[in-house]
């Protein structure tokens, strides 16, 4: 496990103590132990459009784990988008593999309400040129994955190297699909990379303790040379319920867990936060960093 992914040994103190030290929307810091805040879709308010530049400098200040979203486009390479097509993120149509550099430089991003906005959209060589420009050698970028094996070829893994190879260190590549992760990722040395393993229904089907114990089991073996495990935050916080620790034998493999997508108007998000915290999660995935860090402090106070 990298020094990137973790900064403190995952053991937890019995009592979580009151001292929080400010990171800045960065990490929750108690008792001696560093949670790391994860700028989902780099976010750092609700309000923010998705995937901005700006966020990106600020974050690699501040040393801060962010996450980005690659679909892959017509000109064999990746730009920075969660859907499948351009409408609801952009002010484009169509599918994203249909659309390439020059459709893609033309066109802005819109709010979460659909407004277009006087952004652009990111394109990984815009995200390794970055990157390449400095910030806390604590900034680490996660490149998700939206895409399956059968999207990758031969020319999508040559621009991949060729863009990444000298700023490997800033990023940890994730997905579902772990063949398309490795293939990618194989091209590139030093590169992290990170596995999801669940579904639109995993929570569903996961009803009793050995459910969730064949889930981390199942995960392990998909996935083992995956360094980061992102798992979403009800399905940790039900397996506590069931007296399952699903953070341990992902630790015991030696690997980092992150718990997505916790926001502070989540239904109690503070205590789904402490939780967490004391269940050893390693990082948190959030819209709203700097207010989820205010929120610990907060009840840490009470």
């Amino acid at each position: 496990m990298t020094e990137a992914l973790i900064d403190t040994p995952s053991a937890l103190p019995a009592s979580l103590g009151p001292e929080i030290m400010p990171s800045e929307g960065v990490a929750i810091e108690t008792s001696g132990r560093r949670v790391r805040l994860k700028w989902h879709r780099l976010k750092r308010t609700a309000s923010d459009v998705v995937f901005t530049p700006q966020r990106l400098k600020e974050g690699m200040a501040l040393g801060a784990a962010m996450e980005v979203d690659l679909r892959r486009h017509a000109d064999h390479s990746f730009v920075c988008l969660h859907d499948a097509t351009l409408e609801r993120e952009t002010t484009g149509a169509g599918p994203v593999i249909d659309a390439g550099l020059r459709t893609l430089r033309g066109l802005a991003l819109r709010s979460d309400e659909g407004a277009p906005t006087s952004e652009g959209l990111i394109l990984l060589e815009d995200l390794a040129e970055l990157a390449r420009h400095g910030g806390a050698a604590r900034g680490l970028i996660q490149l998700d994955l939206k895409e399956n094996d059968a999207m990758i070829d031969d020319l999508v893994v040559a621009n991949f190297r060729r863009t990444l190879a000298s700023v490997s260190h800033r990023f940890i590549l994730s997905g579902g699909d772990w063949r398309a992760v490795c293939r990618l990722a194989d091209s590139v040395p030093g590169l992290s990379r990170g596995f999801d393993p669940c579904d639109d229904d995993t929570l569903d089907r996961l009803r009793k303790p050995e459910d969730f114990r064949a889930f981390a089991s199942d995960a392990l073996h998909a996935a083992p040379e995956a360094e980061m495990i992102y798992l979403e935050y009800p399905i940790i916080l039900a397996a506590e319920e069931q007296g399952v620790d699903l953070i341990a034998p992902f630790h015991d493999a030696g690997k980092a867990v992150d718990a997505w997508t916790l926001n502070p108007h989540h239904p109690r998000a503070a205590e789904s936060l402490w939780r967490l915290v004391a269940l050893n999660v390693d990082q948190i995935t959030t819209d709203e960093p700097d207010m989820l860090q205010a929120l610990f402090a907060a009840s840490a106070s009470k």
